[in-house]
């Protein structure tokens, strides 16, 4: 781990600095159309991810990473409030060029997103969790480790290589200070301890497609697997041919259960007794970067700002926690205004461009995409993971061009219609 990365405050106000214009993964943008494989040739956008990996899922694992919880009224919300903010575009910019880079934390990546944290990816998609840590490496963003994967952090921090990591942590001191010299050990720079998740979210698709931990084998499982032979013999067979039965394998400092044992809901236990204490606990311990995700109310940006984390994560997990929760959007500008001069990320409902440029005007710092890039992983590994970076990058410079920016320095609420300049949800 750098110096800098250890101990550099983010600085917010310089973050879209740059010396030239970046560009990521050039072998993907200037690649012919025609010469993207078959799978890719039909996505245009990272929704079309999803229309085709769902027909190569089995509909468990599908349902599972698209769902929300309850009714899914937070996740419509989610892309109902970006749609709300209108944008004023500013005519006879100049602007040939468009420098889209961004510093975060002392790196400076190619574009102002990254990949949010993802549980069960190697379920979705074959070696899921390196296939987004290589993908997102390629093209120059960072990719966010889920502490609910199915591959060991050091492994996908040596071949990622991935500096970012989501913990789910137990309310646990003896159990929480190990688990963060391990992470820390690997090589993260970056822990992300996430908040929103003292209680699993009430998922009815993934219970009526009787998926979930522990995986038990059914008909219904069967008949799932057999009208997906696609998935059975790329993603399963190849899964237990090469590395045997998954295993959470960093649930805690040592090895976790496999997906399939009957105690592996007892190994996610705990979790209802996280708090503040332990984040302060966590913040003594690991010497890099902190950030807290899943924060909605400007008082726990305040309070993560008082107990010295370098960021923050706005976001409602995605509509997959609280139904009804707000949505992050709307939630954004108070929490910015708390936040002080933490760095303030998003996350849930991304799905343009726009949103990115959108989410940027109200005062975050960057902006995570989920479900998309796990779709295109399913689609094409790591390739279709790259394809997604691309695409979202064309998006974020088309749309820098039509609202009159060259960088994201000139970025303000200046490119907001008036009455979303002042949302507050």
């Amino acid at each position: 781990m750098s110096e800098e990365a250890a101990t550099a405050r983010p600085d917010p106000a310089a973050a879209r600095a740059g010396d030239a214009p970046a560009r990521s993964d050039p072998a993907i943008e200037k690649r012919p159309h025609e010469a993207l494989p078959r799978a890719l040739r039909r996505v245009f956008n990272l929704d079309d991810f999803e229309r085709v990996a769902r027909r190569k899922l089995p509909r468990g694992v599908y349902s599972y990473v698209a769902g929300g919880s309850d009714d899914t009224v937070a996740m419509a919300r989610n892309r109902a409030d970006f749609d709300a903010v209108r944008l004023m575009p500013r005519v006879l910019g100049g602007h040939g060029t468009r420098d889209q880079r961004t510093t975060l934390f002392g790196r400076t990546y190619a574009h102002p997103f990254g990949i949010s944290p993802m549980g069960l990816s190697a379920l979705a998609a074959y070696d899921g969790d390196v296939a987004l840590a290589k993908g997102a490496a390629a093209a120059g963003i960072p990719a966010v480790m889920s502490a609910t994967s199915l591959t060991a952090m050091e492994r996908v921090a040596a071949e990622g290589p991935s500096r970012w990591y989501q913990a789910y942590l137990p309310g646990d001191d003896a159990r929480v200070v190990p688990m963060v010299e391990r992470i820390a050990a690997a090589g993260y720079e970056v822990l992300v301890m996430t908040g929103d998740v003292p209680v699993a979210g009430n998922r009815e698709d993934s219970k009526r497609d009787n998926f979930g931990a522990p995986m038990k084998p059914s008909l219904d499982l069967f008949l799932q697997g057999a009208t997906r032979p696609g998935w059975v013999f790329g993603t399963f067979a190849r899964t237990l041919l090469t590395h045997g039965v998954p295993h959470f394998e960093n649930q805690d400092v040592t090895r976790g259960p496999p997906i399939v044992a009957r105690d592996v809901v007892r190994s996610f236990a705990g979790r209802a007794t996280l708090s503040w204490h332990h984040a302060e606990l966590v913040r003594r311990t690991f010497p890099g970067k902190l950030v807290i995700k899943g924060v909605i109310a400007p008082e726990d940006a305040a309070r993560a700002r008082d107990i010295g984390a370098d960021g923050i994560v706005v976001s409602n997990h995605g509509g997959r926690q609280l139904d009804g929760s707000l949505s992050a959007i709307a939630a954004l500008p108070a929490v910015k205004a708390a936040a002080g001069d933490m760095a303030v990320m998003l996350d849930s409902g991304v799905r343009r461009g726009s949103d990115v440029l959108r989410a940027l005007a109200l005062g975050a710092d960057f902006a995570f995409v989920g479900r998309p890039f796990l779709f295109a992983a399913a689609v094409a590994g790591t390739l279709g993971v790259r394809h997604a970076a691309a695409i979202l990058a064309a998006e974020v410079d088309r749309d820098m061009a039509m609202l009159g920016l060259g960088s994201l320095a000139a970025l303000d609420a200046g490119i907001l219609a008036p009455a979303s300049r002042s949302r507050r949800g």
